[in-house]
């Protein structure tokens, strides 16, 4: 499995995650095929084989979260360079034709969430900007066209 850039925020969120799964969400499963068995032949019980299958897609899950923290590389405040942008940077970027001015934080794409303006680092606009200064114009192809940039402001996040 490749590296898995996180934020030290974004390591304790996943450690919550498996958290969670493991004991609240594991009873909550094991409750539904222990009910489920109550109902008598589970060869035509079609409550416990949807119990069974969660109780499946809940220890991939578990399982795929574990692998990401095991292979995890967390970012810490001082690996972040303030000069130019990486994983760990909070961005101020100009959308040079809408007019408009957008603030990312620069994550791995673990934890990356645009709803959150958590942008990956290896999404199209992301790639664009690691490594550039304060001032720079970039261009971006993404789906809807081409993009242009301006980096306003980089700070360590």
């Amino acid at each position: 499995m490749k590296e898995v850039i996180l934020t030290k925020e974004g390591y304790q969120k996943l450690q919550k995650e498996i958290e969670l799964l493991s004991t609240e969400k594991r009873r909550e499963v094991a409750d539904r095929i222990r009910h489920a068995r109550e109902f008598g032949d589970i060869a035509e019980n079609s409550e416990y084989d949807d119990a069974k299958n969660e109780q499946a897609m809940l220890e991939h899950r578990i399982a795929t979260l574990e692998e990401r923290l095991r292979s995890a590389r967390v970012i810490s405040k001082k690996d972040v360079a303030k000069d130019v942008v990486s994983v760990g940077s909070t961005v101020r970027l100009k959308d040079m034709e809408a007019n408009k001015t957008f603030e990312y934080k620069i994550v791995g794409s673990a934890e990356a969430n645009p709803s959150e303006n958590k942008l990956s680092n290896e999404s199209p606009v992301g790639k664009a900007i690691i490594g550039k200064k304060k001032g720079e114009t970039v261009e971006v192809t993404a789906p809807r066209g081409s993009l242009k940039f301006k980096i306003l402001e980089i700070k360590a996040a």
